[in-house]
């Protein structure tokens, strides 16, 4: 396998718009990357460009330390699966597998041998004389990972290869594709829009914006110690709770406060925090809350000494053994908690609603701030 390495790479089309920025990144040997962001952050231009489907305008790309900036895509050594399967509808299976190997001269005998390995791997070898036009969307994704592991590439790239699947054969092939990277032992760069895919696949996450890196770290790392807003907001489902505010001094304690009326949410620092913040007395701070760490009394599994904030519920969505529930707070509408089902919080109903201190999160104001400080 190989290491991919991006050295201050921009991509800058006709007319100006610059869609990836002075981007650098160093993927190892046999790592499984995720490049993960919304729509339009240039995470696929970032894989185009790493394939060769792309120019570069600006930076140098290697591959198992040659730089390929000038190389045509065949000449890259990579295998790319797309969102679209993009097979050949008049070719069995076998032969869509094999079609990439005929057309380099490899000997027969070594295409039929790599081609029912990787149909052994995938799982598909009892399908190898059917059409794509009698496969399900999932073994039709296999046949499109098998004619990439025929191939034996430095590098694997991966662009939403899942989205045109139904949410439980998501679930299925993220599990097979993780199992698959730790088989071949190989590398690979996947894209994806998807939070929850690139947090349960990759062995680290890079988090994108207008095209620019916002954090990359492994996954939990990632989850537990957000570097901005951003990242915070964007990994996690549901998303984390932002509440705006100030930090202030009363009676010898350090308090956040989302305003300064009688009905407004008090909470104290937690100590962890409380020497970093010190200095930030009277200016505006934002904490963030995920939802999982928002209980109520009876089903809190954390101290709820000092930490509540009067809320009331306007949804509940039971999800089995869990519910999220949709509550208002003073000056903010929309707070979301993932709660045991078994609280049993009706809708209009307002309750207390504890806050887990020793998991907030502290950001600078503005909706891009840098994290202040996260607990160890």
């Amino acid at each position: 396998m190989a290491r991919v390495e991006l050295e201050h790479v921009e991509k800058i089309y006709e007319g100006g718009a610059k869609i990836v920025s002075d981007l650098s990144l160093d993927v190892a040997d046999r790592e499984l990357l995720v490049l993960v962001g919304p729509s339009g952050c240039g995470k696929s231009t970032t894989l185009r460009m790493i394939a060769g489907l792309e120019s570069v305008t600006a930076g140098t790309i290697k591959i198992d330390g040659r730089v390929v900036n000038d190389l045509p895509p065949k000449d890259r050594d990579i295998a790319m699966v797309f969102q679209s399967y993009a097979l050949y509808p008049h070719m069995t299976v076998y032969e869509n597998m094999a079609f990439g190997l005929k057309m380099r001269k490899t000997p027969r005998p070594a295409i039929d041998a790599a081609v029912r390995r990787a149909a052994d791997i995938l799982g598909i070898a009892h399908l190898l004389e059917r059409r794509p036009k009698a496969l399900s969307g999932g073994q039709r994704q296999r046949v499109a990972l098998g004619r990439a592991i025929v191939r034996a590439p430095k590098c694997f790239l991966f662009d939403e290869p899942l989205s045109n699947l139904d949410a439980k054969l998501r679930v299925e092939m993220r599990a097979e594709l993780k199992r698959l990277h730790q088989e071949l032992g190989s590398t690979v760069v996947y894209v994806t829009h998807d939070q929850e895919e690139a947090i349960t696949l990759g062995d680290r996450v890079v988090v994108m914006k207008d095209g620019v890196i916002q954090q990359s770290a492994p996954a939990l790392e990632i989850y537990r110690r957000p570097a901005n807003r951003f990242v915070a907001g964007f990994l996690g489902s549901p998303p984390m709770n932002f509440f705006e505010g100030q930090l202030l001094v009363a009676s010898g304690r350090l308090w956040f406060t989302t305003g300064d009326g009688a009905d407004d949410a008090r909470l104290p620092v937690p100590g962890w925090a409380r020497e970093s913040l010190r200095a930030r007395a009277g200016g505006p701070i934002v904490m963030g809350v995920r939802p999982e760490a928002l209980a109520v009394k009876s089903h809190a599994r954390f101290d709820t000494t000092d930490n509540a904030v009067a809320m009331k519920a306007w949804l509940v969505q039971p999800l089995g053994d869990r519910a999220d529930v949709y509550f208002s707070a003073p000056r903010h509408p929309r707070v979301v908690a993932q709660m045991d089902a078994a609280a049993a919080v009706t809708a209009g109903e307002t309750v207390a609603v504890h806050v887990d201190l020793s998991r907030v999160h502290f950001f600078e104001a503005g909706d891009n701030g840098r994290s202040v400080v996260a607990h160890a």
